[in-house]
């Protein structure tokens, strides 16, 4: 219902409908706020109450969704006065130039006034935008090679084929990278995709796609090599590793491969090297297998609590920087657990930390190790001495002795950020690398062999490394994959790395 403040009704049987309706609707909204207020509570519940009544980010963010659908739904039924667009608060990011964009005019009917018949003149024009969806279109690119024949040795004459990403195969580069972005970043695994196409009148088994997607990782294998060993050649770097459970056909069950994540992100201290982060696939946990990766790493890494990662600090060459946000996280469970005093006071002194590195993001490592041995040194030794006095009063065999003995154990890696200005408190950098792929994991359930985890890991470097440098993934795909079927030179391939490809594409994420 939508109310003209200027042309109000002079019928006061009419305005007395009016009022009732708005009643009625306002009286419909209440209740419908009430229990949305209700949906809140549980929802903050379930994030912020007991272990086992929380739900899972992913499920969060899909009740949040229908929360925000409900809102919206109430906001076009509530009763609302017509405004002018120029004066309603824009409150949304404007839209992309680089848009196309389509105009409408809409003009009025008569070119001479409806009030005194005098003829109209122009005085201005009034502006909105429309975001519009055109929806994805399949089409065929048919392909004509004259031939010729000479009349004089009767040779015969033509272009040759263009090389094609698979031999005999259908898919353009664009629509391998479609396949691919949707499998990978969108996680749509291919039997799905296969779906979406059948909808589209084009019949595309799941084993075609299959075979399309271990072609490409093929011509990609040697650009992730390249991304690798760009990254490795940094001097600090952050490291992980997750769960990809692969199917094992002879046992009849899946069992848990690895994907090791390795990040670069200078941001933090405004380096000059851009953002990257690489997927390398194991079978297995290891500690050979980071051991292998970073053979020729040497510089800071930062990492978890995985006690694999100590092999790699044998020949001096690496140094481990220990994570503040695993520590916290300790203490954390026990106070949500017990309400314990001492582990609330951890999270206080660790708070108070992390405020000040807040104030440093962004400085130059000169001016962060200053402050950090001016502000944060004292801290974080009264914290230790704290610690220590406060072992010996707690039982030995509690979850609170294990979080106190967990920082201590890892006070060197823990303290390396105030003598060098370049490392940072936690390893979130790397943390956030391992999220889309937990998304993907859940969709994808698991890997068909190692050779998918392989692919996996191609793919997720790759797109990964694009969105961090503001680079959209399908474009950049598409054009990759086109550039190397068009022959592009093995020696130029760090010119096709994200960050590089940007520069002569500048297409946002």
């Amino acid at each position: 219902m939508r109310l003209d403040l200027a042309d109000l009704p002079s019928d006061v049987d009419l305005l007395h409908q009016l009022v009732r309706e708005m009643a009625a609707v306002v009286e419909s909204r209440d209740g419908e706020i009430e229990r949305l207020q209700s949906i809140i509570k549980k929802l903050q519940r379930a994030q912020f109450g007991r272990r086992s009544e929380r739900l899972d980010p992913d499920q969060l963010a899909l009740a949040l969704e229908d929360l925000d659908s409900d809102i919206a739904r109430i906001r076009e039924r509530r009763p609302g006065v017509d405004e002018p667009l120029s004066e309603r608060p824009l409150h949304r990011k404007p839209l992309p130039d680089d848009l196309p964009r389509t105009d409408v005019l809409i003009d009025v009917e008569h070119e001479v006034c409806a009030c005194c018949g005098g003829p109209l003149h122009a005085i201005g024009e009034s502006r909105a935008e429309m975001l519009d969806w055109v929806p994805a279109q399949l089409r065929v690119i048919r392909i004509t090679r004259p031939k010729y024949a000479c009349r004089v040795c009767e040779s015969v004459t033509q272009a040759p084929a263009p090389e094609r990403l698979i031999a005999g195969g259908l898919a353009t580069p664009a629509l391998m990278a479609q396949v691919l972005v949707a499998k990978y970043c969108d996680h749509t695994p291919l039997y799905r995709q296969s779906q979406i196409f059948a909808r589209h009148g084009v019949d595309l088994a799941r084993s075609t796609l299959a075979g399309w997607v271990g072609g490409a990782c093929w011509w990609l294998e040697a650009l992730h090599e390249r991304l690798a060993k760009n990254v490795f050649a940094s001097s600090h770097l952050f490291a992980d590793d997750t769960p990809v459970p692969v199917l094992d056909p002879g046992r009849g069950r899946t069992r848990i491969g690895r994907l090791w994540v390795y990040a670069r992100d200078e941001r933090p201290w405004s380096g000059p090297a851009p953002p990257a982060v690489v997927y390398l696939f194991a079978p297995d946990r290891k500690a050979e297998r980071p051991v292998a990766h970073l053979r020729h790493f040497k510089g800071v890494l930062h990492v978890d609590g995985y006690a694999g990662f100590e092999q790699l600090t044998t020949k001096g060459d690496i140094t481990l920087a220990a994570c503040w946000a695993h520590t916290r996280r300790k203490f954390y469970d026990v106070q949500q657990a017990t309400g314990s005093p001492i582990a609330e006071e951890a999270l206080s002194r660790i708070r108070d930390i992390y405020v000040i590195e807040a104030e440093l993001r962004g400085q130059s490592p000169p001016h962060r190790l200053a402050a950090r041995r001016n502000r944060s040194k004292p801290l974080v030794t009264a914290l230790e001495a704290w610690l220590k006095a406060q072992l010996a009063l707690v039982p030995a065999a509690g979850d609170l002795a294990k979080a106190i003995r967990y920082a201590l154990s890892r006070w060197d890696g823990l303290t390396r950020f105030l003598t060098d200005g370049h490392v940072e408190m936690d390893t979130n950098p790397v943390e956030r690398a391992i999220r889309p792929v937990s998304l993907g994991r859940k969709n994808h359930l698991f890997a068909g062999s190692d050779g998918g985890g392989v692919r996996w890991a191609i793919l997720c470097s790759l797109i990964e490394t694009a969105k961090l440098n503001g680079v959209e993934p399908y474009a950049y795909l598409a054009d990759v994959l086109q550039r190397m079927v068009d022959g592009y030179p093995v020696n130029r391939l760090d010119e096709l790395l994200p960050w590089a490809w940007k520069v002569g594409n500048p297409v946002k994420s």
